[in-house]
């Protein structure tokens, strides 16, 4: 008996060494994997940051540190005036007015057109729906340089603007306006696919209860479906914002006049050149304080755009 006993108290105290040393092991392996994604986390953060950092000190350099033989990150000595000669350089304020606004209205128009249309497609049947909806998708396929001139010609033929008659002759139609600007940023293929994909999770009887409440379609469409968009919206926002900001070659081809009046960002930092000349630490601080409305969307929205992200990549 006794050596019964001993016997199943050494298998017990086997069995409790065997599962420390499993526990162990376990617990190393997820450190060890904790480890490698945080070492992976900060490479990719020095690589997004890096430019960033290159970019801030060169703003803070004077023209012959930055034209120096070698590689120089620290400023010496550090400059601020360059940001108040950048600011002052041109007329900075309407620039950065210019390209607040035609991002914002563009962005605006679009999350509400998309949002819409995504909402049509999801929630309603009629006919030639899905046939409608591949056509759609088809414009995320065509590069925007392929539609450069045709939509050049669309806005300079625009009908009764820009002294045209009604068909679209003896005037400039959109170009030089706010209207040009904006307008091909309005509607958009990704946007609406987004909506879409997000709009067909709720359940249907979502519809039936606004429908037994007197709902139409527009009612049921601003009154429920447009108030729980926040996620998907939001994510819309960071993308579409950014893009109509940092849009370079539309602006430049709809503002041939010279004049400030429509001049966005992008286009006003091609002016720090004087006869092949760059001035280079100017160029630098001019472009990070235009990133920094990029930073004020992106903070403000950031709760959301994951979210947003992931709802709107749910199959049908």
């Amino acid at each position: 008996m006794m050596r019964e006993r001993d016997e199943v108290m050494n298998s017990k105290r086997d069995i409790h060494h065997a599962a420390r040393k499993r526990g162990i092991t376990r617990e190393a392996r997820s450190r060890a994997g904790k480890a490698a994604g945080f070492f992976i986390l900060a490479l990719f953060i020095l690589s997004a940051g890096f430019p960033f950092a290159m970019m801030l000190s060169v703003s803070l350099q004077g023209m012959e540190q930055i034209y120096s033989p070698g590689l120089s990150l620290l400023p010496h000595p550090i400059r601020f005036a360059n940001y108040a000669d950048a600011m002052t350089s041109g007329n900075w304020a309407r620039y950065l007015f210019n390209s607040a606004f035609t991002a914002g209205m563009a962005t605006g128009l679009s999350l509400f057109i998309n949002a819409m249309t995504g909402y049509a497609f999801a929630r309603i049947e009629f006919p030639l729906r899905r046939s409608l909806f591949v056509l759609i998708l088809a414009g995320m396929m065509i590069p925007p340089q392929v539609t450069l001139v045709p939509l050049f010609i669309l806005m300079k033929n625009f009908p009764l603007m820009g002294g045209n008659n009604l068909f679209g002759a003896g005037g400039t139609g959109l170009v030089n306006t706010y209207a040009g600007l904006i307008l091909p940023y309005v509607a958009g293929s990704f946007g609406v696919f987004m909506c879409r994909q997000f709009y067909l999770m709720f359940p249907k009887e979502l519809d039936e209860a606004a429908k037994m409440d007197g709902c139409g379609r527009f009612r049921a469409f601003l009154s429920i479906y447009l108030p729980l968009s926040a996620p998907i919206l939001g994510a819309l926002v960071v993308l579409k914002f950014t893009a109509a900001w940092n849009e370079y070659t539309w602006p430049l081809v709809m503002t041939n006049n010279g004049a400030d009046t429509i001049t966005t960002v992008q286009l006003a930092l091609t002016r720090f050149r004087n006869e092949g000349e760059i001035f280079w630490n100017q160029l630098m601080a001019a472009t990070l304080v235009s990133s920094l409305a990029i930073l004020i969307v992106f903070l403000s929205m950031q709760k959301y755009f994951v979210a947003g992200i992931l709802n709107g990549s749910v199959k049908e």
